[in-house]
Order: C-alpha cells, then structure tokens, then sequence
C-alpha cells in the first residue's frame, strides 16, 4: 500500500486465486462499501445513548460529519495508506473517524478506550498514525499528551475536534487496493506489549458481508454495548448496520438496568458477544418476562463460553449459538441455525463459508480463510504465527467430532480472555513481579461465571516477607499505569516448604496450575 510502513504474510497464490473466482475477496474497499450503504439509507436513525456525550440524528447527519473531517484531514496532507487512530468510547464521533478514514482509503487504527499509558505507548509508537482522535477524558481515560509528541494531527472530540472539520464535505471516496491494510487491530495476547494485527479491505469485507449472513432475518433493532475500539464492535456497530440498513444504537457505559430501561423503552435487544453481556441482563432484579421477549437468538463468542450457560439460555427458549474466532481469524467456526442443538451449545461448531481448519499433532488448531489477517507489525512474529501454505497457528488446542464441529478445549498460549478482552498472563506476571515481597509470580486463568474467565495469581513471597493483599496489588497495578481489567482478581500464595508444579526442566506446569485453581471454584 502507499505509504505501508508494514510488510505482509506470505498468500500462496492458489488461495488468492479461489478467493477471487468465490467472490469473496472483491474489488470493493470500506469506503465503497460505506459510501453504497449510506446512499441507499440516509435517513436511517443514528442514536448513542450516553450520560455524557448523547446523540440523536441520521446517517446523512454523520455520513456529512465524515465528509467534512476527510475533507480537512486530505487538506492536511493525509493520503491512502497513512494511519488515522482513534481512541474513543461508543461515541458519534468513533464512527465519523472511521467513515471519513475509509472514505481516504487510510488505515484505520481503532483503540480501546480502557487502555491505560503502557498500552497506549506501544500502540502509537508501533502504528506511528499521522491522526490520533481521542477525548479529554472519559472514565478511567485521560488525555495524555506527552505520548502524542510525534503525532502530526491530534484532536479531542470535546475540544478541537470541531476545527478538522471542512466547510465543504469531501465527496466520493479515494482509490485504494482493495488487498491492502485497511486496519491495524491491537489485541492484548501472549507477549507483553498488544499485538498489531494487520487487515486489508478484502479481508473485513469478506467478514463483515458473512457475518451479515449469519444473522437471522428478525433480530430486531440491536444495542452495541461492546467497545467499538474493539474493531468486531467497531465494524458492526458502524459497517453491518450501513449496509442492512438499519438503525445504529450505542451505549458507551455498561449499565444493565439502563440496557433494560433502553428495552423497554426503544425495543432495543442484544443479540450477544461474550456472556456476562447477556446474564447480566437475565440476572438483573429489573428484568421481566416482556424484556425477555427481545431475546430471540443469541450468538456467543469472544470469550470462554460455560456449558451451563448455553444450557440456562437454551431452557430459556432463547435459540443460542457459539463461534469461535480471534483477532488475527475473526470467524473460524460457528453453527449454522438448522444445527442440532448439541451441536450448538456444546460446540464450537463447523467451519465458516471458506474456511479450513486442521489439527496438527499436538492438537493445535491451524486455519486459513479469506478472512484471515495479512499478518502482524511484528514481521518476527508474522513469520512464526503463519506458515508458506497460508495456515494460522491459533495456539488454541481443540478436538473434531465425527462430524466436522470443532470443541475447543486449552490453549497453548498463556492468554485470559476476560469477557472478550484478551489479557496477558506475562505481562501481568511482570507488573507482580516488580513488587518488593513477590519473588515468584504464575498468573492463570480462573473460571469467572459472569465474564468467562480472569487473572488469578499464584505468588511466591521473598523470606521475611509478607503476602500482598489484594488491595496492595490493586494499587501496585493502578500506580504501573496498566488496564484496570488486566488486575489479577484473585491471589493465592504458594506455601512454605512447597512449590509449583514444574517439568523436569523447572518450568512451571501452568495447566496444572490452572486445574489447581479451576478446583477452588468448584
């Protein structure tokens, strides 16, 4: 691409050649994409129910909030192919960032608004944007400027954002290659720093048209709750309903009384995402048989989904589903709706339009599909995550039913996924390891009935010295700068006279620990 400061993955020609002649890879980038849907539906509603930052208009009312920043951002000298980040809550302004940034063929860079200083830090030092869009605060967020001294363009939504704007809205979109980066994704996993998964416009269009496919005809005007700095929330918060034409609702804070308030009020419903986004809501003293009517078909993903769960919503008589994806392979497996209903509950179902998976010897899950990402901004970890043939090593171990369905059962990586957000065990292991007392830290995944999973840590303690406390570690974590939803929730010390479960080697058996702590929550 013009500009790319990124390489990509070896695409072995046969799979670009099959993906061209099925159709899914188009010539269409995101902006043509947008540009269509919003011509066909201009007076759609848009609406972000928020305490601080509401907002109630059109397509046409953002699609000319768009226009008119892609407009001042090309008279500043942004071209196709520089990268436009933003970190914004479920706010109007994150989709105008994104439409106009589509719209200039730039790469998208769409961040979290809970990341903290570390993240932030790695994220703009690796993407380098030419834009960054953010707010003064909001929540835990707070504008830093210091990290945005290499920046070119910089603007607060609630202070300056105004002035990037033209008089005149830019028209029409700019010629882009459709197979080049459309988008950097960091996702938190088994390194240290958020990893920057790279895609291209055929790659998410691929994605959003299938996710389009998927959804059941009636599902009835939907609430993204789910962060769009998340780019799955950012693409069907601001892609799929363009191009269904149907209204946008967002909620930038989760609040399931004000969800249900919302309900009722607006005939909103949730058609799903990791769990704890659903039972919240069933669990919620407010909730009522009438608001359990919205619930009709609920798809679930994005985090570990409990077997009791799927179970609960089923006998419900909610249809429910699960899929299995990540960042860098957004929709491997999934169950279509005529499958039997063990399937669906108890499986993570089959392979998407598209898609192949295998298992290596180990168990690992490998796969390839036109949605799969070009690679990482990490050319060394590009190049030990993808192999020559175009398969992905998920680092997730799973096993195939006589069938075809696909259940996942460990991962090979130290990875929590926290209600959809991926957390790494290492680097929350380093942060605990900077406190005076703590000579040994092991940080595992704990089952977690409301959010899938969380951090629980395993300490060892220097002699003489004595257990953190919870609250002690809280702190710590709080004073390092790091996301509040990477703190470990729960501490257990290892005792006097004993001693991880290791391997002959002296590593630390960590499934073995993680089995130790599955067994308190029994």
């Amino acid at each position: 691409m013009e500009n790319s400061i990124f390489k990509v993955r070896h695409i072995p020609v046969e799979l670009t050649k099959r993906y061209e002649e099925e159709g899914w890879w188009t010539p269409e980038t995101l902006g043509m994409l947008l540009a269509d849907g919003l011509r066909d539906s201009p007076d759609t509603g848009f609406y972000v129910h928020s305490a601080v930052r509401p907002f109630t208009g059109t397509f046409r009312d953002v699609e000319l909030t768009a226009r008119r920043l892609a407009a001042g951002l090309r008279a500043r000298g942004v071209q196709p192919g520089d990268v436009v980040a933003f970190q914004l809550p479920n706010w109007m302004e994150a989709a105008a960032t994104f439409w106009a940034s589509a719209f200039l063929g730039a790469v998208v860079v769409p961040i979290v608004h809970f990341y903290g200083r570390k993240e932030l830090t790695h994220i703009l030092a690796t993407a380098r944007p030419k834009v960054f869009v953010t707010a003064t605060e909001f929540g835990r967020m707070r504008f830093q400027p210091d990290l945005c001294a290499d920046v070119p363009i910089v603007a607060l939504v609630d202070k300056d954002f105004h002035d990037l704007l033209a008089d005149e809205p830019m028209a029409g979109t700019i010629p882009a290659d459709p197979a080049s980066p459309a988008l950097i994704a960091f996702t938190s996993g088994t390194t240290s720093n958020p990893k920057g998964v790279i895609h291209s416009h055929q790659t998410l269009g691929f994605e959003t048209r299938q996710l389009l496919e998927n959804y059941p005809p009636d599902r009835g005007r939907q609430l993204t709750a789910t962060p769009v700095g998340h780019f799955i929330g950012m693409l069907g918060a601001f892609l799929i309903p363009v191009l269904e034409g149907v209204p946008i609702d967002l909620c930038d804070v989760w609040d399931p009384g004000r969800v249900l308030e919302l309900i009722e009020r607006d005939g909103l419903s949730i058609g799903g995402g990791p769990p704890h986004f659903v039972t919240s809501l069933l669990d919620h003293p407010n909730c009522t048989p009438e608001h359990m009517r919205h619930f009709t078909t609920v798809g679930l993903g994005g985090s570990t989904v409990p077997a009791a769960v799927t179970r609960r919503l089923a006998d419900m008589g909610i249809f429910v589903f699960r899929s299995y994806g990540s960042t860098e392979h957004p929709s491997i497996t999934g169950s279509r709706p005529d499958a039997p209903e063990d399937k669906r509950l108890y499986t993570d179902g089959c392979p998407r339009p598209g898609v192949e998976i295998k298992l290596s010897e180990d168990g690992e899950i490998l796969s390839r599909g036109p949605d799969l990402c070009l690679g990482y901004t990490d050319d060394e970890l590009t190049a030990r995550m993808f192999d020559d043939d175009g398969w992905y090593h998920t680092g997730d171990v799973g096993i195939l039913d006589e069938d075809g369905y696909l259940t996942i059962t460990d991962r090979k990586s130290d990875m929590i996924i926290r209600g959809g957000e991926n957390i790494s065990a290492l680097e929350v292991e380093e942060v605990l390891l900077a406190m005076p007392a703590v000579s040994e830290a092991v940080v595992v995944a704990a089952p977690d009935a409301r959010l899938g999973e969380h951090a629980a840590a395993v300490l060892r303690v220097k002699p003489g010295q004595t257990m953190p406390t919870l609250d002690e570690v809280r702190e710590h974590f709080e004073r390092a700068g790091v996301a509040r939803q990477k703190w470990p929730e729960e501490l257990h010390q290892v005792p006097d006279g004993q001693d991880f479960p290791r391997t002959a080697s002296g590593k630390v058996q960590k499934f073995r620990v993680r089995q130790q702590i599955a067994a308190h929550h029994v």
